[in-house]
């Protein structure tokens, strides 16, 4: 069960680097996102209580999805061939997990809006940029487009990488996927805002809950894929010690100001935050390399975070559920 566990994580990465995402109408994370939009109107206004309606839509949404992956495992399970269940496993496994994954993904957006800089057109980039941030991009100018970029594969690298692979490590795929209903609820509902601030507010809580180690954990392993890269991991820790409070949330300033520190630059969101000693001049080096630091954040984490806590789990009896 361990080596089973191991290599689902290691051939959901290599799928993800290779493949990247399908297309929505096959990805699961679409289909999670169809499936709390449609229980949004209705439990909204359950009993004119809206933060009841936000606990029951992310307890409804994360037990359909728990429940379908769980069948899945079972009909493998069901498979008498002891090896070939176990190739079906490791494959399905993988698959499903990968669903959870968006290295190429952050990678393929973030190159579109460098692309676009690259051909001078700024408004192409700000829609690009849009994509992948929740700010306000209408105004901004190239400096702020590309800090933008920047911040966003820092802190993705959390919620489309390290945070799935965390809670798969703890609690298999169920984990992976309860992990990522919650992240997309609060991407969708968990906004402070007249409309949502009761409503999301389970979402966005639950999400801080579930980021605050992982966040942690990927802005230290960023600063040793900082020192395996040549850059300046020394700049990096400190710079995330000092800085990585200064967001809003408890937890995306851990590998924003790690990155920012590595890239000896600094990252502002007007009005907001500001992280790093550096000045906002950023290139398209810096995304390059920030994707670079990602990749390598990714297979790092795999085994230097989860790989342990799936041999630790085993050790200490605790079955873990691939």
């Amino acid at each position: 069960m361990i080596i089973e566990s191991i290599l689902i994580v290691f051939v959901a990465i290599s799928i993800d680097f290779l493949l990247g995402d399908p297309k929505n109408r096959f990805h699961p994370t679409a289909w999670m996102g169809n499936l709390i939009a449609k229980f949004t109107p209705p439990l909204k206004n359950f009993s004119n209580n809206e933060k009841l309606g936000g606990i029951i839509l992310v307890v409804i949404s994360a037990t359909i999805i728990v429940s379908l992956v769980l069948f899945l495992e079972l009909i493998i399970s069901w498979i008498s061939i002891e090896y070939l269940s176990i190739i079906i496993s490791i494959i399905v496994g993988g698959i499903l997990l990968k669903t959870t994954l968006a290295v190429k993904g952050m990678e393929k957006h973030a190159l579109a809006v460098v692309d676009s800089l690259e051909k001078n057109d700024i408004d192409l980039a700000r829609k690009n940029l849009a994509m992948i941030v929740k700010r306000n991009t209408k105004n901004l100018d190239e400096k702020h487009v590309l800090s933008g970029v920047v911040e966003s594969i820092s802190e993705n690298t959390v919620d489309g990488i390290t945070g799935p692979l965390f809670y798969f490590g703890l609690f298999g795929l169920p984990g992976a996927f309860v992990y990522r209903v919650v992240n997309t609820a609060d991407s969708m509902i968990g906004y402070k805002t007249n409309i949502f601030k009761n409503f999301g507010w389970f979402a966005a809580n639950c999400d801080k809950i579930l980021n605050f180690i992982p966040s942690r954990l990927t802005g230290l392993v960023m600063i040793f894929c900082v020192m395996i890269l040549g850059k300046d991991w020394r700049g990096s820790y400190k710079i995330m010690m000092q800085d990585g409070r200064k967001t809003e949330s408890p937890n995306a300033g851990f590998p924003m100001a790690a990155i920012a520190g590595a890239l000896d630059t600094r990252f502002e969101k007007i009005g907001y935050y500001s992280l790093g000693n550096g000045k906002v001049l950023l290139s398209k080096e810096h995304v390059k390399s920030t994707i670079s630091i990602m990749k390598i954040t990714s297979v790092i984490f795999c085994g230097m975070v989860v790989v342990p806590i799936i041999v630790f789990l085993s050790i200490l009896g605790w079955w873990v559920h691939a």
